[in-house]
C-alpha cells in the first residue's frame, strides 16, 4: 500500500490503524492530524473572503476572493512559496491551501478575519451568531 487514510471513528478502525502500523516496513511515514474543518466554516470562511473582497483593496487595488485566501493565509502564518508561471510572464502562489486545516485552525482562521475586518471596517454579511459559533470549532 502506498496511500492510504483512516478517520479514527470507531474501535475497529483504531484496530486496522495498529494493524498497519505493525505491518509497515521501516521508514513508513505516519502522519497524525486533527479533525479537518466543517463544511459550515468553510462556507463562513468564503462568505467573510467575499465580504471583504467587495469592501476592501490591497495596496490600491481590488482583489477577488481567492486572493484574500493567499493573503490571509499568509498572515495566519501559512508557509507561502511562488514559482514562474508556464510562460514565464507571472508567479504563481504554490502551498497554499484552507482545506487541510482542522477545526481549530479554522476557528483561530475566522477569528483572525473577524479581528481584521472589525479593525479595518468590514461589515460582514455572515450573522454574528453564525460566525461565534463556527469560529470556536464545534460545528460538526
Amino acid at each position: 500500500m502506498s496511500r492510504a487514510t483512516l478517520v479514527l471513528n470507531s474501535t475497529k478502525v483504531r484496530e486496522r490503524a495498529l494493524s498497519w502500523c505493525r505491518q509497515a516496513p521501516w521508514g513508513t511515514r505516519i502522519e497524525f492530524k486533527a479533525t479537518k474543518r466543517s463544511l459550515p466554516q468553510n462556507s463562513i470562511f468564503w462568505a467573510m473572503l467575499s465580504d471583504i473582497a467587495a469592501q476592501k483593496e490591497h495596496m490600491g487595488r481590488k482583489y477577488s476572493p481567492d486572493i484574500w485566501k493567499l493573503l490571509f493565509l499568509d498572515a495566519f502564518g501559512r508557509e507561502t512559496k511562488f514559482v514562474p508561471s508556464l510562460d514565464g510572464s507571472t508567479v504563481v502562489p504554490i502551498g497554499q491551501s484552507s482545506s487541510d486545516l482542522s477545526k481549530d485552525e479554522m476557528s483561530s482562521l475566522i477569528d483572525f478575519m473577524s479581528a481584521w475586518g472589525a479593525e479595518n471596517s468590514v461589515e460582514f454579511h455572515v450573522p454574528s451568531s453564525e460566525l461565534s459559533k463556527h469560529s470556536e470549532g464545534m460545528a460538526a
